[in-house]
Parts: structure tokens; C-alpha cells; sequence
């Protein structure tokens, strides 16, 4: 019997306009009802991921930036894996070598050191992620998101202050050669994980910031065990929760690679995946 379930956001509980559709509101609501334990993983700070569950009219605990802190439901900190202060200016060095835009995701939000930038890039992801989406619905997204993040000159200025937590950073390029580039001089720093959640970008984390470690000790401090654990994902920086999950569920708009690695697959994103899986194990 499945006791927690665990949800991406972008590509999963989210669609192309970044909102949680009804259906998925309705069937997370039914799993709570029942005694279910919901919690959304994602790549996103904190921050960013209330607005959206929030905006939904959702409850739910967050293991948010891929893993390097996680939240109760009131939005307390329960534990937290940041990068070293040396290992985020290493990583941040490597990719301004290979000519990376990057963000920092920290404690204390998400820091941009160029807005437009910002809203560009992620307009790029949205469309390229979802071809059919509207433009200007797009470009509303990428504006939102760019008034609940902080912009700074410089991120030495987070790199050297101790009130800030580096949990993330965040690199974007759409030439694949440079990208690789960057990925390959990011593996010689020991200590740090480069993942994904989309072809065009690189998530830098601690090597014990992953979504599967996180939702593991989530569970673990709920009394419930990973065969009781279903983890609904659309790409490569879920298959930590799909190693771990007794359930591992791939959205439709997942990469063929990342359906392969779970038992059973759902309908995409814009279909209302996540609740159709969720629905299924109420049963």
C-alpha cells in the first residue's frame, strides 16, 4: 500500500503554464484525505515552489533544489545539504570558463545577475519544453517568476557571506558542445553532483543534495518505508526517487530513457498525469 507519494513539478505536476491543473489539485487533495502523505520534489527554491502549490491551494512539505532542503508544510526547515562555500566559487569559475549563464539558489531565494537574461532563458525552456504553448502566456510565466527572485551585481557577495546557504546553481546554454563542455570540467571538483531536469541546463548540488536521499529520510521520519513510497517524475534529476521508490512513475512527456527506468508510465503533463497515477493506487 502506497503511504507517500512524491511529485515533480516542472514537466509533471505542472503544465505548460506553470499551474497545477484541477484534476491534479483535486486527486492530491483525496491522497491527503485518506492519510496520504503528498510531497513535492522539486528543483526549485522553496521560494519559487510555494508560489505555484500555494497559487493551487495546495498544502504539502517541499524537497526543494533538487534535495538540499526540505520543508514541512508551514514552510519550517527540516534539514538542509548546501555546497561549500569552495566548492559553489569552483563550480561557479568553471562555468563562467565554458560561458554558462547561471543562477545561485540559496537559503534566502534565488539570485539572478541579469534579469532579462533570466526571463529570456526561461521563456526558451517553457517553449522548448512544450511546443504547442502559447508565447505570451510564456513570456507571463518567465515574468512572474522573475518578481519573486532577488537579483545581485555580483555572486561573490553570497560566496562570502555566511548568512547565505548555497544550495544550488543552476547553469543554462543552448549549445549541447558547451554545455557538455562545462559538465566535464564540473567532475573535477569532488564533492559536487551535476544533474538535469531538461537538455538545456546543468543543476549543481552537494552530493548528498539528491531527491531520492531526501525523500528517503522524509519518509523514514513519517515511519513509512520506500516499498510504500511512489515517486512521479519527467526527467533526469527524478531518477534518484525512481532508484529508491517502491512505485516509480515516468510522466508521457518524459524522455524514453527515464520511462525505461520506471515501472509504469502516465499520461504527460498537460493531460493531468500526475493525478491519473495518484488516482490509480487509491483504488
Amino acid at each position: 500500500m502506497i503511504k507517500c507519494i512524491a511529485t515533480d513539478m516542472d514537466g509533471t505536476l505542472l503544465n505548460s503554464t506553470q499551474k497545477v491543473s484541477k484534476e491534479n489539485k483535486e486527486a492530491i487533495l483525496k491522497a491527503q484525505a485518506q492519510g496520504i502523505e503528498v510531497v513535492v520534489a522539486t528543483g526549485r527554491s522553496y521560494q519559487e515552489a510555494i508560489f505555484a502549490i500555494e497559487e493551487a491551494g495546495l498544502k504539502c512539505p517541499i524537497i526543494g533544489v533538487n534535495g538540499a532542503e526540505v520543508r514541512s508544510e508551514n514552510g519550517e526547515i527540516i534539514s538542509a545539504n548546501p555546497l561549500t562555500k569552495q566548492e559553489a566559487r569552483e563550480a561557479a569559475v568553471k562555468l563562467i570558463e565554458n560561458e554558462a549563464y547561471f543562477e545561485v539558489y540559496t537559503n534566502k531565494g534565488t539570485f539572478t545577475n541579469d534579469a532579462e537574461k533570466s526571463v529570456s532563458i526561461i521563456v526558451d525552456v517553457i517553449m522548448s519544453a512544450n511546443p504547442d504553448a502559447n508565447y505570451e502566456a510564456a513570456i507571463k510565466a518567465a515574468d512572474a517568476r522573475v518578481k519573486i527572485i532577488n537579483i545581485v551585481d555580483d555572486y561573490e557577495k553570497l560566496f562570502v557571506d555566511d548568512q547565505y546557504k548555497i544550495y544550488k546553481l543552476l547553469a543554462f546554454s543552448f549549445d549541447s558542445d558547451r554545455l557538455e563542455a562545462a559538465r566535464q570540467a564540473l567532475e573535477e571538483i569532488p564533492g559536487i553532483v551535476a544533474s538535469s531536469s531538461g537538455d538545456e541546463n546543468l543543476e549543481i548540488t552537494s552530493r548528498d543534495a539528491q531527491k531520492g536521499i531526501a525523500l528517503e529520510a522524509f519518509a523514514s521520519s513519517r515511519g513509512i518505508s520506500m516499498a510504500e513510497t511512489m515517486a512521479i517524475g519527467d526527467n533526469y534529476n527524478d531518477v534518484s526517487m525512481f532508484q529508491k521508490a517502491g512505485r516509480a512513475v515516468a510522466m508521457g512527456n518524459a524522455p524514453e530513457l527515464i520511462k525505461a527506468q520506471c515501472d509504469y508510465t502516465t499520461l504527460t503533463n498537460e493531460e493531468s498525469g500526475v493525478a491519473k497515477a495518484i488516482l490509480e493506487v487509491l483504488q
